[in-house]
């Protein structure tokens, strides 16, 4: 037992260095300065009196705490482990090595997703994400992997404590969707869900086909940043057109069936978004609104453009001929990504939001690139 406390000593040691390396990227003096300088503000006379400004703060407020207080936790769980390594080496004791491997094992996880969120500097990353997702050509059967892809998603909010919220769903006509939008809450959503971006690839045997064949069936994720404040993303109204009709689709407990749908057509762009699951048209319209913000904040960002203004006409429809992703469940089971190599054997796993290792080697890629 006492080769074991010993090798995870030797482990936690060879750890320290990327602690160290983390410290500084995060920049953590840095961080508590702008901490002491913006409650030093908010402590101010009449600083709620500019409610745009004191929501500015109290949300920059927020993600510096969070940084410093996520760092300080993990400093402080390698400096308990490292002493219950030589508590249990110098007591010859090893009742505690059950805990030792799980607070290892949580402790490297939390580093690696530590270090990997330095990586995401982009005018967008920290924010919540708009995940849209459409079927491809095939009718029930891609329809049916769209709402796979979905559960998919849903599932991996749930493993990160992210909350997410429907803001479209139209139901396929025998089974799966049509298109779904949700909006998943938590810090850096975008950052980490941006690798998603693309089409997404399925090769199985069909629960819809009889004779018991292959298919292939591809569907579309657009990833769009949440933009909250709405300054950022400007959008005139005599941009929009706006259309209201009836909800459509099986439904269930996800769409009303009253006249209250809405669709917003952004002039400029020909770019179209709609939404149907809240029971009031003014509900429905800011969910339209929050979606064409990051839609339109997606493709500045991804054209590199100053503004806006500076976005000419639809942008490129997704080319449903090149997968960022292939998922096969015959005649054996991978899902592999075509752009880092990564592979994972465990399609069950993916397929309940085990996707972590995916999003991991696009940072990567993207970092040394």
């Amino acid at each position: 037992m006492i080769v074991e406390y010993e090798d995870y000593k030797t482990k936690l040691t060879a750890q320290k260095p990327r602690l160290e390396t983390l410290k500084g990227a995060l920049k953590l003096d840095e961080a508590r300065d702008e901490i002491k300088d913006l409650e030093a503000e908010s402590e101010k006379e009449g600083f709620w009196s500019d409610l745009q400004r004191s929501q500015k703060v109290q949300q920059r407020l927020k993600q510096l705490r969070n940084k410093v207080a996520h760092y300080e936790a993990l400093e402080r769980s390698y400096d308990d482990l490292l002493t219950l390594c030589e508590i249990a080496i110098e007591e010859e004791d090893d009742s505690v090595l059950g805990e030792l491997e799980e607070g290892y094992a949580k402790f490297e996880s939390e580093l690696e997703r530590s270090s990997l969120e330095t990586m995401l500097s982009g005018e967008y990353d920290a924010n919540n994400v708009i995940l849209t997702l459409h079927p491809g050509a095939g009718g029930t059967e891609a329809q049916d992997w769209a709402e796979m892809l979905y559960r998919m998603y849903t599932r991996w909010a749930e493993r990160h404590g992210y909350k997410y919220t429907i803001l479209d769903y139209l139901d396929g006509e025998e089974a799966g969707i049509k298109s779904a939008t949700i909006k998943i809450e938590g810090e850096n959503a975008y950052g980490f869900l941006k690798s998603e971006n693309g089409v997404h690839r399925l090769v199985r045997i069909s629960p819809f086909d009889a004779s018991g064949r292959r298919q292939t069936s591809f569907a579309a994720v657009e990833v769009m940043p949440e933009i909250t404040d709405t300054s950022d993303i400007e959008i005139r109204d005599e941009d929009i057109e706006m259309q209201v009709f009836r909800s459509s689709g099986a439904g269930g407990q996800k769409v009303n069936k009253t006249s209250s749908a809405v669709r917003l057509i952004h002039i400029p762009t020909g770019i179209v978004v709609s939404s149907q699951v809240e029971r009031s048209q003014y509900q429905n319209r800011d969910n339209c609104m929050a979606m064409l913000r990051a839609k339109l904040a997606e493709i500045k960002e991804r054209e590199h453009l100053e503004k806006i203004s500076d976005i000419k006409g639809v942008q490129m429809k997704i080319d449903f001929g090149s997968a960022i992703r292939s998922y096969v469940f015959m005649p054996y089971t991978l899902a592999k990504d075509a752009r880092t190599g990564y592979e994972n054997g465990n399609i069950g796993a993916v397929m309940d939001g085990d996707i972590d290792g995916f999003i991991n080697a696009y940072l990567t890629m993207k970092a040394t690139q």
